[in-house]
């Protein structure tokens, strides 16, 4: 690839196609990298729920959000807050798990104010009132070890897979 020219789809549009890793940080071309998302796949909820679970308990959250970020925009109106929350949260874990503090505290907690309207009704079984309570515990966590007076280049990042969430209760 001739990186001094942008990378384009087939349609023209500009397109990354750098090797990525299991976070989303692009790689130099040429480096093995995870198995990127497809983009704008339409999937039920439940199959939108099982691979984004996959990969969230796989370390991959950025790849998870991109699985609901698809539901966000190709799923109903009434469901496009929950999606969207769903994959803020994603890309917050993904900040923390980058030692981006600051960025993945914001994203925890703008995610789980997006799904707080969900909290009563269970949508496709996810244990929305669970999810704000860890996105909300885990975005103090980060806070505080910043607050520590942690020079940010010595941050600890979270580990992406043991922090995972479930999705929904009872099961992965």
């Amino acid at each position: 690839m001739d990186e001094t020219r942008r990378d384009r789809d087939a349609e023209g549009r500009a397109r990354n196609a750098r090797p990525r890793d299991g976070l989303g940080r692009p790689l130099p071309y040429g480096a093995p990298g995870v198995d990127r998302q497809p983009e704008g796949v339409t999937r039920t909820p439940e199959e939108t729920l099982r691979e984004a679970q996959r990969l969230l308990d796989s370390g991959m959250p950025f790849h998870a959000h991109e699985v609901f970020e698809d539901a966000w925009k190709s799923g109903p109106v009434a469901e496009r807050e929950l999606w969207r929350g769903l994959a803020q949260l994603a890309v917050g874990l993904t900040h923390a798990a980058r030692g981006n503090t600051t960025g993945g505290a914001r994203l925890l907690r703008r995610g789980a104010v997006a799904l707080a309207g969900f909290g009563t009704t269970r949508p496709h079984g996810i244990g929305v009132d669970g999810l704000i309570g860890w996105a909300e515990e885990l975005a103090g966590r980060v806070e505080a070890k910043e607050a520590c007076g942690a020079d940010a280049a010595r941050v600890r990042p979270v580990d992406a897979a043991g922090e995972a969430p479930c999705l929904r209760p009872g099961g992965r």
